[in-house]
């Protein structure tokens, strides 16, 4: 299983709305970055990823599960761009600001960190038991 971080403006998609969609997920649709999509062409079916605020909030607020592999984005024409399906697995205890994991030195090669303006990246296995237990989420 591998981890991930999946950033979202809450104006435009936020965890509330992801938890609203319940175990039919939805698409992460509307990614328009080589980098991001390349990653979402990594995932496999399981894989778990923080739902990640950015804007003005800039925090970790729930877990997702990767529930479909990276297939056609729905929004475009352009089959250049793919997504993968998510869905919500849980809220987090205590949201963890980018602050928070800027604070935590073990955190320091976290993506997020170091490319905050990617909005699909990857987690290490350390990196998300660190940030679970900043959230109060057993692993």
């Amino acid at each position: 299983m591998a981890f991930w971080l999946f950033k979202s403006e809450p104006s435009n998609w936020s965890w509330d709305d992801q938890v609203a969609k319940g175990d039919t997920g939805e698409e992460w649709d509307g990614v328009r970055n080589y980098q991001a999509r390349n990653h979402m062409r990594e995932m496999q079916r399981g894989d778990l990823g923080f739902f990640y605020h950015s804007q003005k909030d800039k925090e970790i607020v729930g877990i997702v599960e990767v529930i479909a592999e990276a297939h056609p984005d729905s929004t475009t024409d352009d089959d250049r761009w793919e997504c993968v399906d998510i869905k919500a697995v849980s809220s987090v205890a205590t949201p963890v600001t980018l602050a928070d994991i800027k604070n935590e030195p073990k955190l320091a090669d976290m993506v997020l960190v170091n490319n905050t303006r990617l909005s699909v990246q990857p987690v290490t296995s350390d990196e998300w038991k660190i940030i679970c237990d900043m959230a109060g989420v057993k692993t």
